[in-house]
């Protein structure tokens, strides 16, 4: 999506919000030969033609054919030169207007600017995206559960649609972004279902897995629940649960999953952010960057933290850039040695996002989505594989990455603001494109896959919304 088709302003400012205004910065003030000509195009020009009247009249030799023709010839070339000067003068400003509309520090146009004070089009897609939520929530009377206020893994499931965990947990997540704008749908309702869907042992697990809770499935609701208001005392239980059973010896194939490991520091750092497996989550992270030859050798991830890593990837290279900035902010990247490779780690990471050899940005080889499996041996039988399917928006992973907070520190530091601003366009727009009415669609010509995740809108709107909030700017 253009910076037209959004409505918005710029991306970046001339200069930075903390700095005093520069008085001879503002492309819309016209200069001084403008001004001269502004003002001879008005009462100017009007005294332009008579000082020119006066001075042929005066100048013009008595030999003519008496005064009649002298005022004449001083008439008449005293009104063409009122003329000229007045058209020269809406000239220069219609030349200035059109300049300012084709300066890109200056507001574009699109549907706001073409209709002063009406809204642009996210407003109708979140709007659109709250309605169907709504429309389509499930609520079920389970006879050991209760009520079951949520959603399944899709939307529009053809079989009778129960709420699951993860469906439920990203609808939460998406009625905290849109606000929740009247009675339609209760987010208590929605807290509570996720405490009903709790397993018997505690943790929460996908569909497809069983019985068995699952750390990125537990960070998840943790990290929805927390959000939602729940109090640490209520969630304490439940994060001691989580890492407990995130160790290398119960969960190897987690911790050495770059998704599964992104997925559980942040929502722990969400539910728990004084965890102490925190920071050790963030070493693991850190430690299994990468070196990209194609890229200048910068540090990047795989789809894995330990060999064999698989092919640099921008998808687990954006999520790992958004768990460690936010790790960034909760835990600091001061306190030790492990914290700054941290760091280092994570700077390089959003260098190679934005060495992006391919164009155009909004179709390029590193914004196609992914598909990917975790495998885990099942606990009751190790000969056999529990196998979690994991589909990747990636264009949105790619905003959040690039509008994290350090990432353009980074570019401003490295002089790459050009860069990053093509390719954030460029993920928006491949962000926007995926949407009809607010709602997002896996789009694999695979009859059997699901059409519409939960998680998918979720990611669409959030990019899209945390891209709003980055490119306001109120007028004055």
């Amino acid at each position: 999506m253009s910076q037209q088709q959004l409505g918005r302003g710029p991306l970046r400012p001339r200069q930075h919000r903390t700095d005093p205004p520069l008085p001879d910065d503002d492309p819309s003030a016209p200069s001084p030969p403008a001004r001269f000509v502004g003002w001879l195009g008005g009462l100017g020009a009007a005294a332009a033609g008579y000082g020119v009247f006066q001075f042929l009249f005066s100048v013009l030799p008595a030999s003519l054919d008496g005064s009649a023709a002298r005022y004449v010839i001083s008439g008449v070339s005293g009104l063409a030169t009122f003329v000229a000067a007045w058209l020269a003068a809406a000239l220069l400003r219609a030349r200035a207007a059109a300049a300012a509309g084709a300066d890109p520090t200056a507001a574009t146009v699109g549907p706001a600017a073409m209709a002063p004070g009406a809204p642009g089009p996210l407003p109708k897609v979140f709007a659109s995206a709250y309605g169907t939520l709504v429309d389509q929530v499930s609520v079920v009377a389970d006879p050991e559960r209760g009520r079951l206020t949520g959603w399944p893994h899709s939307l529009g499931e053809d079989t009778p649609s129960r709420p699951t965990p993860v469906g439920t947990a990203y609808g939460l997540h998406i009625m905290l972004d849109l606000g929740v704008p009247d009675g339609g749908l209760s987010t208590g309702d929605l807290v509570d279902t996720l405490w009903r869907l709790q397993l018997p042992d505690g943790g929460w697990s996908a569909r497809s897995q069983g019985s068995e809770a699952r750390p990125e499935v537990t960070a998840l609701v943790l990290g929805a629940l927390a959000r939602a208001g729940t109090s640490a005392d209520r969630l304490a239980a439940e994060v001691d649960r989580c890492t407990g059973a995130f160790t290398r010896q119960l969960d190897r194939a987690g911790l050495e999953s770059t998704h599964v490991v992104t997925t559980v520091l942040r929502g722990l750092l969400r539910a728990a952010p004084r965890c102490e497996i925190l920071p050790a989550l963030r070493e693991t992270l850190a430690d299994g960057a990468i070196s990209d030859p194609r890229r200048d050798h910068l540090r990047c991830w795989g789809y894995r933290l330990q060999p064999p890593y698989g092919r640099p990837s921008p998808l687990h290279t954006a999520q790992a850039v958004v768990a460690l900035d936010r790790a960034a902010r909760v835990l600091g990247e001061d306190t030790d040695a492990r914290a700054a490779r941290a760091r280092t780690a994570r700077e390089d990471g959003v260098r190679w996002l934005l060495s992006c050899p391919d164009a155009p940005h909004d179709t390029c080889p590193d914004l196609e989505n992914l598909h990917e499996e975790v495998r885990r041996p099942r606990t009751d039988d190790p000969s056999r594989h529990e196998v979690l399917n994991v589909r990747h928006f990636t264009a949105s992973w790619l905003v959040r990455a690039l509008l994290s907070p350090g990432a353009l520190e980074i570019a401003r530091a490295d002089g790459l603001e050009d860069e990053w601003r093509v390719r954030l366009d460029g993920a928006v727009a491949a962000v926007w494109a995926g949407q009809t009415d607010g709602v997002w669609s896996w789009g694999r010509g695979d009859s059997t896959e699901l059409r519409r995740p939960m998680w998918m809108t979720y990611q669409g709107l959030s990019a899209l919304r945390a891209h709003a909030v980055w490119m306001y700017q109120p007028d004055g």
